[in-house]
């Protein structure tokens, strides 16, 4: 079966004209930063329910484990089926950057290959930053949950936020699968803020990611209404290696097989 023949797309749809590719900046090449902070070595690990299946865990990587994922967001963010603004359907670009592992995402659809793009395979998923993601699930319900004993992540879209950049609120509903979706926050502070499951209008619920902060959703909340109104520029620790701007890893588990 080709992939315009695939039942993914005929779900989801097709957007109308292509993504347009992005190259990160190297460090080298960017003015000095207003602020140099340090990786925030005294904060403390802690986890907080917000909402009925939705944990925030502060502090959750230490500043080596943060470097690392960077040093691989650089590989993942090359061609082929490398970094790129993605088109919605209505034409509009998006102004967060992404790139995807295992699956490739572009509003709505899910498939093999960057189709939107340079129409090459996408990058497989680590099995490091699986085995991560599974450590997330674990740590925000507990090692004995369902939850953690039955995940299986399949994908990754790795968003980077440049200056500017915003993520309006709108629900993982591509996925068949009801698994729950982690993120790991690098980089600057962001408002997360999430609306409900069937509404994205407030009351809201705002929490702080800092670089290092993971957030687990899943439950009666796996497809809540959720977005970054806001990003704190040049607010995260220069020492990270980033441009100036917010990572966020997004892992979840499709539902699509094999």
């Amino acid at each position: 079966m080709s992939p315009s023949d695939s039942p993914i797309r005929r779900r989801f749809g097709r957007s109308r004209e292509g993504a347009v590719s992005a190259v990160l900046p190297s460090t080298s090449c960017l003015p000095p930063r207003q602020l140099v902070l340090p990786m925030e070595p005294a904060r403390l690990t802690r986890r907080i329910p917000l909402l009925p299946g939705v944990v925030h865990v502060s502090a959750w990587l230490d500043a080596d484990a943060q470097k690392a994922l960077v040093e691989d967001f650089r590989r993942w963010a090359l061609p082929p089926a490398g970094l790129r603004h993605a088109r919605v359907p209505s034409g509009h670009l998006m102004s967060v950057q992404s790139v995807c592992l295992g699956w490739h995402w572009r509003p709505y659809a899910y498939s093999r290959t960057a189709e939107d793009g340079d129409g090459q395979p996408v990058k497989p998923l680590p099995d490091a930053l699986a085995s991560l993601a599974r450590s997330a699930v674990a740590v925000a319900y507990g090692a004995e949950s369902e939850e953690a004993a039955r995940y299986a992540p399949d994908a990754a879209i790795v968003n980077l936020y440049t200056r500017g950049a915003r993520l309006g609120l709108h629900q993982d509903a591509e996925e068949p699968s009801d698994a729950p979706v982690v993120t790991i926050s690098l980089g600057d502070i962001c408002v997360f803020r999430m609306a409900g499951v069937d509404r994205r209008t407030g009351p809201f619920t705002d929490v702080e990611l800092r670089s290092g902060d993971l957030l687990v959703f899943g439950g009666p909340n796996r497809r809540i209404y959720h977005g970054v109104p806001k990003v704190l520029e040049d607010s995260g620790p220069a020492a990270l290696g980033l441009p100036s701007g917010r990572l966020s890893i997004t892992v979840r588990e499709t539902g699509f097989g094999s």
